[in-house]
């Protein structure tokens, strides 16, 4: 699904690497962008996106969640990120557990690994490497609108399915196949 850019392409740049706290600061104060926010446009059916600079040769994205739409259950691979409720509220899962990088299908989670957060407009979080996740707007009726940024630009995304305890490693995507 391409995404229309706005500026120069993440990467190029000579300045230091964003840490997690310079990646948050920065998705909150776009966040509060009310014209950037109100500029997405948003399709009762699926998501929608707009492309962003981000600090320091980050990628960022501008998100649009229709009611009831997900990520599924995924990770950022190397890179670390942030991201912020623009708009409506957001639920996130995620393993409080570091995962093997490579090598694994299947994995048996251990008991105490999960972790829920709602969070609402104006709130937010940054997260490191290899965090694992779902994103979902549970709402019937209202668009939640979001403000994302990873450092380096994404490499990969790995995406897994969860039966119960049991994660599985479903395919691994890289730029080609989102932009």
């Amino acid at each position: 699904m391409p995404a229309p850019a706005l500026g120069a392409p993440a990467g190029g740049t000579d300045a230091p690497a964003p840490t997690a706290a310079e990646l948050l600061d920065f998705v909150r104060r776009t966040a509060e962008d009310s014209a950037l926010v109100a500029s997405l446009p948003l399709d009762p059916e699926g998501r929608t996106w707009l492309r962003l600079d981000g600090p320091g040769g980050s990628e960022a994205w501008l998100i649009g969640w229709p009611p009831g739409t997900g990520t599924g259950w995924h990770d950022h691979a190397e890179s670390t990120g942030a991201f912020t409720v623009a708009g409506g509220a957001l639920r996130e899962h995620a393993l409080a557990a570091r995962l093997p990088t490579d090598g694994w299908k299947t994995l048996e989670l251990s008991e105490g690994v999960d972790r829920t957060r709602l969070l609402a407009t104006g709130q937010g979080r940054a997260f490191g490497r290899h965090h694992v996740h779902e994103v979902l707007n549970e709402s019937g009726d209202t668009h939640a609108v979001s403000v994302h940024a990873y450092y380096p630009p994404l490499p990969r995304i790995r995406r897994y399915s969860r039966s119960g305890a049991v994660l599985r490693l479903e395919q691994t995507e890289s730029p080609e196949d989102w932009q």
